[in-house]
């Protein structure tokens, strides 16, 4: 009887004691730390888009002498191409900075006038190449992140180099026909040098980012773009005989929707690992 309690009881020893040391060697797990939303630093980007253009008004100047009246019949831009490099900065989880630098394709420009000229009518059409390169430094805000997606809103300043190329005028001059009955009309063209005009440059921005992997953001994006004016070379003649004119484009704006790529430089921090604690 005595030996059957001794046994019992180192058994009863031998299942609290093994337990005991199991739990010994497991490693101890706190809670891990609160993790970021947003790891900071720096960023690329490279956008490209298409544009949609207006001008606030046009006009030729130096015109001796001034017309009577000039009525546009048709004017407008065609769409240019847009192709956007740049580096920015991510503050915190709903700010961020970067600067862009960009080339702007050329878009013609058309525009169909009747000019009256002393109680003559005249039509007149101008085609002109119009380009830029702007340079923006923009601050964004990101508004939240739902299922990857965060819409943002921002604003950007700088500056715009417009560019007027391969300017063409062409009317047709008609011979009074007292002094000549040939009723056919000859077409007058002028042409004009090419030219590039620096303004101030100021932009809105709203749009979508969708993160892709936790260093690549894809971004669609719609840009208000306000690139002052533009202005032609000194127009001559056919026969590159000065006109003493240049042509104007005033308030050119353009309504901008781009397709982009955001990479981060630093990749996010891994999980803090935890080692193995031992008692005793």
């Amino acid at each position: 009887m005595g030996s059957l309690k001794k046994l019992a009881l180192a058994g009863a020893a031998v299942i609290v004691t093994v337990p005991a040391a199991l739990a010994a060697d497991m490693p101890l797990m706190p809670p891990p730390p609160p993790q970021p939303e947003c790891c900071g630093g720096w960023y690329l980007r490279g956008d490209i888009g298409f544009s949609s253009e207006q001008a606030g008004n046009f006009h030729e100047d130096g015109l001796i002498p001034p017309p009577t009246s000039v009525q546009n019949v048709a004017s407008g831009f065609e769409t240019g191409g847009i192709f956007r490099l740049g580096v920015g900065y991510q503050f915190s989880p709903w700010l961020r900075a970067d600067i862009t630098g960009e080339y702007r394709s050329p878009a013609t420009w058309q525009s169909m006038d009747i000019t009256n000229s002393g109680g003559t009518l005249i039509p007149e059409q101008v085609i002109v190449h119009k380009s830029e390169i702007v340079a923006l430094a923009n601050v964004y805000a990101d508004l939240g992140t739902w299922w990857c997606v965060t819409p943002f809103i921002g604003a950007g300043v700088g500056f715009a180099g417009v560019k007027l190329a391969n300017f063409q005028e062409t009317a047709p001059f008609t011979f009074n026909p007292q002094q000549n009955p040939n009723p056919n009309p000859i077409m007058a063209n002028n042409f004009a040098s090419d030219n590039v005009q620096w303004n101030f440059a100021w932009a809105l921005h709203a749009g979508l980012s969708y993160k892709v992997t936790p260093s690549m953001s894809v971004e669609l994006a719609y840009r208000y773009l306000n690139m002052g004016s533009a202005q032609s070379g000194a127009i001559v003649g056919f026969l590159n005989n000065p006109q003493g004119t240049v042509f104007h484009i005033d308030n050119i704006t353009s309504q901008d929707f781009t397709l982009g790529v955001r990479w981060m430089l630093q990749p996010e921090a891994p999980p803090p690992a935890y080692p193995l604690v031992r008692k005793g």
